[in-house]
């Protein structure tokens, strides 16, 4: 590898870790309440790592959002929106969080946040990415994947030409995902709650590194890229008339083939899947995602490829 070859980003100074944007995800909620009070475990040299309560009055309530969803208000509309009396609070919030780690799309936007999320499917430690072509989360995620294994580490592409999601973390320069489940709302387990823990201090871990001049060579990693999201069976009255099959329930990241079940009405129908080609399901059950209509979301594999990286402050680091 020719040091031609090699593409210097700019070092990450300024991080924040994100917990409670759904105020029943009680992972992040404890972490960062936990953090707050006793950062050293998140501390590393060379940067500010900032834990953040992102939506306090859905956490005291301990409920998912007070108005709407604090997760899908970061477009252009509702960062601008004029604040009147009755503007939701979550774009209130919104508008606030993107003042203080934005503003998004700026210079001046912090570097990287977590975003500490728990489902109640059976995902394990998911990390979420937004963007196909950033290679410096690509590069964390290959190094999270590795630092785990065996434990399986899957990565959900978010990216979408028409499902745009609006994340809190995407006010960041690089945004980052953590969704470890399965997790009832409301619940916090020691088990999911380590798990949580061990990713955010891997993906720090290699921050430091990044920082350090250490140089990152080309590296693969496997992803799930998001195609479409698939709603329960519903009859006139737009009510849920069918519920996930057993034989497809906590089978998140598993193969879906034409002709396997996938609904179950209370008449004992089956109701399969039908497609031309093999699709992963996850967030299968959701309990968050009844509202938005959605049982569970189509997914299929790829690779993504990242460049060769290293800090552009290398060689003022070096003498």
């Amino acid at each position: 590898m020719t040091s031609s070859s090699v593409v210097d980003k700019p070092p990450v100074r300024r991080v924040a870790i994100f917990g409670g944007t759904h105020g029943n995800e009680l992972s992040g909620v404890f972490l960062v309440k936990h953090w707050q009070e006793n950062g050293a475990e998140i501390q590393r040299t060379g940067m500010e790592v900032k834990p953040f309560l992102t939506n306090p009055r859905a956490v005291k309530k301990c409920t998912r959002y007070i108005d709407c969803d604090l997760n899908r208000v970061f477009d252009p509309d509702n960062l601008g929106r004029t604040v009147v009396e009755d503007i939701p609070y979550e774009v209130r919030r919104a508008q606030e969080i993107n003042h203080i780690f934005g503003p998004k799309g700026s210079d001046d936007a912090y570097d990287l946040i977590f975003d500490l999320h728990n489902t109640t499917s059976n995902m394990g430690g998911t990390l979420i990415l937004e963007n196909s072509r950033d290679d410096f989360t690509i590069q964390m995620f290959h190094y999270i994947k590795n630092a785990l294994a065996p434990e399986r580490c899957p990565v959900l592409l978010i990216e979408h030409p028409s499902l745009k999601y609006a994340t809190t973390r995407s006010v960041a320069k690089h945004p980052v995902g953590v969704e470890v489940g399965p997790q009832p709302q409301g619940v916090v387990r020691a088990d999911t709650l380590d798990k949580m823990r061990k990713i955010v201090k891997h993906g720090l871990d290699f921050v430091q590194l990044f920082n350090e001049g250490k140089e990152f060579p080309p590296c693969t990693i496997e992803v799930f890229k998001i195609m479409e999201k698939v709603d329960y069976p519903r009859n006139k009255n737009d009510e849920v008339i069918a519920i996930i099959h057993p034989k497809l329930q906590d089978q998140d990241w598993q193969p879906l083939n034409n002709g396997d079940p996938l609904f179950l009405t209370l008449d004992g129908e089956v109701i399969a899947y039908t497609g031309d080609c093999t699709v992963y399901p996850t967030f299968i059950n959701e309990a968050a995602y009844y509202e938005k209509k959605q049982a569970f979301v189509k997914t299929v594999k790829m690779k993504l490829t990242a460049k060769h990286i290293r800090s552009s402050v290398l060689d003022q680091n070096t003498s």
